[in-house]
């Protein structure tokens, strides 16, 4: 590993640690290089950020567009954020097809947020046709067994 290279690994670590740490100014700092650079958990953090207005101005189209880049990419945790964005009309116009979309790129994932997620979408009909039977499939994935 050259000293580059250890460098660059030091100042993702620290702007994770920071993040983490809730001093976002720094973690911005540190991890905007990387979100640029098509870091995925850079991206997802940058765009919670922005989103929330963490040391940093809310910033509804910066927080969709790096959401959206890390979703892309496959990371889960941003597909769930992408799904909520949409459902909510948060940093976007709502969109219930989005928002399920991306609520089952996560769920495919294994993340049981996601599957509680559309559980309780098709079990209430929100967004979606009511589809008890799907409900209960989405409940089972997320660990729920005969939850309705």
């Amino acid at each position: 590993m050259s000293n580059e290279d250890a460098l660059t690994d030091v100042d993702f670590h620290s702007g994770m640690s920071a993040f983490e740490a809730k001093h976002f100014s720094r973690a911005m700092q540190l991890l905007s290089p990387f979100a640029d650079q098509g870091d995925p958990d850079a991206q997802h953090r940058v765009a919670i950020m922005y989103q929330n207005g963490l040391g940093v101005a809310p910033n509804p189209e910066a927080a969709l567009r790096w959401m959206q880049a890390a979703a892309e990419q496959g990371h889960g945790l941003a597909q769930h954020g992408l799904g909520f964005m949409y459902m909510e009309g948060d940093c976007v116009d709502k969109n219930a097809e989005l928002a399920v979309h991306w609520f089952e790129k996560a769920a495919e994932q294994g993340l049981a947020g996601s599957c509680t997620t559309l559980a309780m979408l098709y079990e209430q009909g929100n967004g979606v046709e009511k589809d008890l039977d799907k409900a209960r499939e989405w409940y089972a994935k997320a660990g729920f067994e005969n939850h309705i």
